[in-house]
């Protein structure tokens, strides 16, 4: 079989490498802490930019994830422990970074019956325990559709709730592991069921074969669930064995994306090849609530 011939990266993707002290810092702190950050496991391109200002989105549950999607470089297996002291070591991470804004997701773990849950609810309360005023957003696996994990979650009041659909509906199955497209839909639409005030928040990533077309009906599917705020970023392939790039986005795309988002009533939408969901999210969050705000005070002059 012929060799597909590997795509040129554009200008616009360059990445600019920032180690300062904060960089190292933050490092330095993961390390002592013995606590992960999707920024690297993940390999996300926007590491330096973020720890270079001081952000990081830590990743709870251990680094082993329990599934393997084709696009995520974070390593799979089957974990072989389940650390209870992990919420205090955020906590403690977060209040020493002096974070506003703290974003925790997790790698899947399908071996716990709650999926994990109980985690998330603990971290959400050791970091409101030690920073009252931060605003913790949390972005989430599908728990396997258990209900009762995504309710334990819920009532923890995160600041933000967050599941990616990561593509479009024709592409899910062959870039997701286990995760189905109506499956996440369906949590979206029970999260806001359970919290209506907690806003949601989702993210595609583009360039793994989908159509215009297809996206706008992503977009459509991720609205009739209610979702508040969506992320459009470029997949860049972490290594030669994940998923093949297809095409690479120009920045006019992501820019029309997102006036299309906005059309549909999305409160936020943050739409560029280097976005990643947790990528200013500190601000996307302030943009929410700002065009929420001003939505409510639109409908009461009416």
């Amino acid at each position: 079989m012929k060799q597909r011939e590997k795509l040129q990266k554009p200008d616009w993707l360059r990445i600019k490498l920032a180690t300062d002290g904060n960089f190292a810092e933050i490092k330095e702190m993961m390390r002592g802490k013995t606590l992960h950050s999707v920024c690297e496991e993940a390999r996300c391109p926007n590491i330096y930019e973020c720890w270079a200002n001081r952000t990081a989105t830590f990743m709870i549950l251990g680094d082993i994830c329990t599934r393997a999607c084709r696009f995520c470089a974070v390593k799979t297996g089957l974990p072989t422990e389940l650390d209870l002291q992990e919420p205090d070591r955020v906590a403690e991470a977060a209040e020493q970074m002096g974070l506003q804004h703290c974003v925790v997701t997790s790698v899947a773990r399908d071996d716990l019956a709650d999926g994990g849950a109980s985690i998330f609810a603990a971290t959400i309360q050791a970091i409101r325990k030690r920073m009252p005023f931060c605003r913790v957003e949390v972005l989430i696996p599908d728990f396997m559709g258990n209900k009762d994990a995504l309710q334990i979650v819920m009532d923890a009041n995160p600041d933000i709730l967050n599941h990616n659909i990561e593509t479009v509906e024709r592409l899910s199955d062959r870039v997701r592991a286990k995760a189905k497209y109506r499956r996440s839909l369906e949590l979206l639409k029970q999260a806001k069921a359970m919290k209506p005030k907690i806003p949601t928040k989702s993210s595609i990533m583009l360039g793994v074969g989908e159509q215009y077309e297809e996206i706008l009906q992503a977009m459509d599917d991720l609205r009739a669930v209610d979702c508040n705020i969506l992320t459009l970023g470029q997949y860049l392939q972490p290594t030669p064995n994940h998923l093949a790039i297809e095409r690479y986005v120009h920045p006019d795309e992501f820019a029309k994306l997102k006036e299309e988002g906005l059309k549909r009533g999305f409160r936020h939408v943050e739409s560029g090849p280097l976005v990643r969901s947790s990528y200013h999210a500190h601000e996307q969050t302030d943009s929410a609530i700002a065009a929420d705000t001003m939505a409510v005070a639109g409908s009461a002059k009416e």
